[in-house]
């Protein structure tokens, strides 16, 4: 609770970053109930880098339980529901965000734009993801050993971050290659999975991921091999890029 009580205080002494209206329906389930369906949430960015939803307490089903009033201008407190009832619920009573409630994203269920789930957190309405075909020449080295080197890769631009060059499996040394555990989430991308990278007995853990299911606008990359920047050394068209 003391993570989002902090959150609550940086929020009304220091504002967001930015709040937006948001113009898609947004439902909430948990519990096998919407506790939320609204056309009236809120982009609220408590950072720099995505937003959070917030919705409207008259879109609230159910009720507020263990409330503890802050003299900042907040709640924090539990909603109540047929099962277990879900908890860190923050409830602003001042402005700038007068009676909006934020509820943990990853502690739902589901959460629903529209008529279509959204995983992580909601995508930001500022940012996109460009994939492009180049035939620029894209060679990947680890401790001066080339282990991929393609003419034939997707570049996939998104917005504030550095380019990913995605590589045709075939085009990658696969004697080097073991599968790793690792899973990780992108909202704009999907699940992606990974593979160490092992050369003169050393492991480079989780140097490349792929995404076997991307979400629609992500599906160019569907099962392309992607190679930390920052891990690996790359040429492009000759060029060495800087880690």
């Amino acid at each position: 609770m003391a993570d989002i009580v902090k959150l609550a205080k940086d929020l009304i002494s220091k504002g967001p970053h930015k709040i937006e209206d948001s113009p898609k329906r947004v439902r909430i389930l948990q519990s096998k109930q919407y506790l939320v369906d609204t056309t009236d949430a809120k982009f609220v960015w408590e950072h720099p880098y995505y937003p959070q939803y917030y919705v409207p307490r008259l879109e609230v089903k159910g009720e507020l339980v263990h409330v503890e009033k802050h003299p900042e201008g907040f709640e924090t407190c539990m909603l109540a529901t047929d099962d277990q009832p879900v908890e860190k619920v923050l409830v602003f009573t001042t402005d700038p965000l007068r009676d909006l409630v934020r509820f943990d994203f990853k502690a739902m269920d589901a959460w629903f734009e529209e008529d279509e789930q959204i995983f992580v957190h909601p995508k930001d309405p500022y940012k996109r993801v460009d994939i492009k075909r180049s035939s620029r020449h894209v060679k990947v080295q680890i401790d001066d050993m080339t282990i991929a080197e393609t003419s034939n890769a997707m570049f996939l631009f998104e917005t504030m971050l550095r380019p990913r060059y995605y590589l045709p499996a075939t085009c990658v040394d696969q004697k080097l290659l073991t599968r790793s555990d690792t899973v990780t989430s992108c909202p704009y991308k999907g699940d992606a999975n990974y593979y160490n990278v092992t050369i003169n007995g050393r492991e480079y853990k989780d140097a490349i991921w792929y995404y076997r299911y991307p979400t629609p606008e992500s599906v160019p990359v569907a099962g392309l091999l992607c190679f930390y920047n920052e891990k690996v050394d790359i040429w492009i068209d000759g060029v060495k890029e800087p880690r």
